[in-house]
């Protein structure tokens, strides 16, 4: 039995498993007949020609955990931002820890996907908001609308902001010989409110683990909303992310995304800009080696005028590394006044190591400042032989240029710990010690 069967005959049990008054039980339903006619994506397909999925099709995941496993926080306290106090939200083998987690309901509401579905009081929310952006036709998105059941619910009211930056970790221990996990988040910010969140998806393990992750985004007008998704997993670990965001008028919204571990790692980002003055933010510093993939598939939709969006990923590939970047911005005919920028530069580090990058644009209205563009190179001979003229060694000069190469994304990272956290888990990448901060 191929994956998609065993995941279509999973569903019954799960159906069983969960309230059928549950007010998403509907959408499952025709979340799965979605599935099932399209099934798991393809090279045929222009959007995935550079991905593969068909290796992950033929192990066997456990689709449920067979039991509950137990973490001490000494064991993987260096997988949390530590350095600051955060509340955090903790699944382990997709089951909520409340053992290592902090939620809170004082002013903000942060807590869990399972709460909201069953609890009346946050019933309202998830009529007007639950799976209203997330797409209703690629075929991830809809398996995981399919199985969601538990996950991270953050709703955060009018004029607020949490005392303290949120954390969303998922864990994976080992215990299953090869597990799938499929956690769904909603994230709620209201007019005017404010967040920060930190995502992060870690295998303990050297067992296969599957992650199709959904987020939805709503930033209502005025807010301001800082989500980091920081992916150093282990090389048997394969993660699909598909991140879904919609904004309101003078929102500010910033997606920052490094991935510096994984078997195989695609990331579909989109953003909807539904008012005006509005600001979208997608940046990335991708360092990959051995023979890891990650594929970054950005989509910005300026549908209103006087908006601005700003892409910049940069990307390192060494040894037998696979990067790809595949971004698009569309702009709409009423779309007056947009200023649209996106640019994908790569370094190669390996004759081996390959790079597929296509920027696109799609602009129907006439009065615009867009651009949009890539790179593709080696490092800079001459900026390495001064650095070395200078007395420093090879190895440390060629992170001293990885580290300016990448150091405009990091500038723009707004909580301090996160941006030291970047730079250890580069130098570390890069296998030295840098002195300094950027």
């Amino acid at each position: 039995m191929d994956l998609k069967d065993k995941l279509l005959s999973s569903f019954l049990a799960f159906e069983n498993s969960v309230d059928l008054e549950n007010p998403v039980h509907d959408l499952r339903s025709e979340a799965i007949k979605n599935f099932e006619e399209k099934g798991f994506p393809s090279k045929k397909e222009e959007a995935w020609k550079y991905t593969s999925l068909n290796s992950l099709q033929k192990v066997d995941f456990s689709i449920f955990p067979k039991e509950e496993s137990t973490l001490e926080y000494k064991d993987i306290k260096k997988y949390f931002l530590h350095e600051i106090d955060t509340y955090k939200i903790v699944f382990v083998d997709g089951v909520y820890s409340s053992y290592l987690s902090e939620t809170t309901h004082d002013g903000v509401d942060v807590c869990l996907m399972s709460s909201a579905f069953t609890k009346p009081m946050f019933r309202q929310v998830i009529d007007v908001y639950f799976n209203k952006v997330a797409s209703k036709d690629e075929s991830l998105t809809t398996l995981n609308t399919a199985f969601c059941k538990e996950g991270a619910y953050i709703y955060i009211p009018k004029n607020k902001m949490p005392k303290k930056p949120i954390q969303i970790l998922h864990l994976a221990t080992g215990n299953e010989a090869a597990l799938m996990l499929q956690p769904r988040n909603l994230v709620v910010v209201e007019e005017n409110a404010e967040v920060q969140i930190i995502e992060r998806h870690q295998s303990l393990t050297e067992n296969e683990v599957f992650t199709n992750s959904v987020t939805e985004i709503f930033a209502a007008k005025d807010a301001n909303v800082d989500y980091y998704k920081v992916q150093n997993d282990a090389n048997t670990a394969s993660l699909v992310d598909n991140t879904y965001i919609s904004q309101k008028d003078n929102s500010v919204v910033r997606v920052h995304t490094f991935s510096f571990g994984g078997k195989l790692i695609r990331n579909n980002l989109n953003f909807y800009q539904n008012g005006e003055r509005i600001d979208s933010t997608l940046k990335g510093v991708t360092i990959l080696g051995e023979k890891q993939h990650v594929d970054h598939h950005t989509l910005v939709h300026h549908a209103q005028p006087n908006c601005e969006s700003h892409q910049d990923y940069k990307g390192i590939f060494g040894e037998k590394s696979t990067g790809v970047f595949n971004g698009k911005i569309i702009v709409d005919k009423i779309a007056q006044k947009t200023n649209a920028f996106q640019q994908n530069n790569n370094i190669l580090i390996s004759d081996k190591a390959t790079i597929n990058t296509k920027p696109q644009l799609e602009i129907f209205a006439d009065d615009v400042k867009c651009s949009h563009g890539c790179t593709i190179g080696q490092l800079d001979e001459e900026a390495l032989f001064y650095l070395r003229s200078r007395g420093i060694p090879k190895k440390e000069a060629t992170a001293l240029l990885m580290y300016a190469f990448a150091n405009n994304v990091l500038e723009s990272v707004r909580i301090p710990e996160v941006k030291t956290r970047i730079n250890k888990i580069i130098a570390n990448k890069l296998g030295v010690r840098v002195g300094f901060e950027l």
